[in-house]
């Protein structure tokens, strides 16, 4: 019968001519919406992917320490040994809030102005009700406390190299807790007889030279 030579089903109307073609462009028209949704999926996916970090990379690159400037600084109302802080790090976002157990070791006059090293790719901790969004490197011995402080020249936001080390990467900061890399860098960090900073020899560098403290020699660096 006519249905079956023309593979229709039964009850439905033949498609000659212009209908046939409409028919066809309309699902040529679905078929390629199917596949730019396809596509686009595609793509949002791997732009969401994380790039595969190297496996070689020292634990040092991939923590982020950034160049800062302290302009707002005040007690912290709950907490003997915490100043809390806001930190011009050259982000869009204004000023990083961050706490710092240093009330024993600078005075707020001390604090304000100061040029520091944030490690800036902490995940955020609440310190007795304050939100602190990563924190400032210091040297320490037994008797003092102070910063690691870049050079003068160096611009607020820039990122510390290694001297001798492949470029950072940093990763986010649930990697950086979840793997302990910051705790793993720990023992490395040291001042050396110039109170440079070091992590195992290599100088924490900027481009307008190296980042030290004034007066620790051999000084741990946390």
């Amino acid at each position: 019968d006519l249905e079956g030579k023309l593979n229709l089903a039964p009850g439905a109307e033949p498609l000659f001519g212009n209908k046939a073609n409409e028919n066809k462009q309309q699902k040529q028209k679905q078929n390629d919406k199917k596949q730019k949704k396809k596509q686009a999926k595609g793509n949002n996916a791997a732009k969401k992917a994380p790039a595969a970090a190297d496996p070689n990379l020292p634990d040092i690159c991939k923590l982020e320490f950034k160049v800062g400037l302290i302009t707002k600084v005040w007690v912290h109302p709950k907490a003997d040994k915490l100043y809390c802080e806001e930190i011009d790090v050259g982000e869009e976002g204004g000023p990083r809030q961050i706490a710092s157990g240093l009330r024993h070791h600078y005075s707020e006059e001390e604090m304000l102005g100061k040029r520091v090293l944030v490690v800036a790719n902490l995940k955020a901790k609440n310190l007795v009700g304050f939100k602190s969004h990563g924190m400032v490197l210091c040297a320490a011995n037994d008797e003092k406390v102070e910063f690691v402080e870049p050079p003068e020249g160096a611009p607020l936001g820039e990122v510390v190299t290694f001297e001798g080390l492949p470029p950072p990467a940093p990763v986010s900061g649930a990697q950086v807790e979840k793997k302990k890399i910051f705790q793993l860098c720990m023992e490395g960090m040291k001042t050396n007889d110039d109170c440079v900073g070091t992590w195992n020899g290599h100088v924490f560098m900027t481009t307008a030279g190296p980042c030290k403290g004034r007066t620790i020699k051999g000084g741990e660096m946390r």
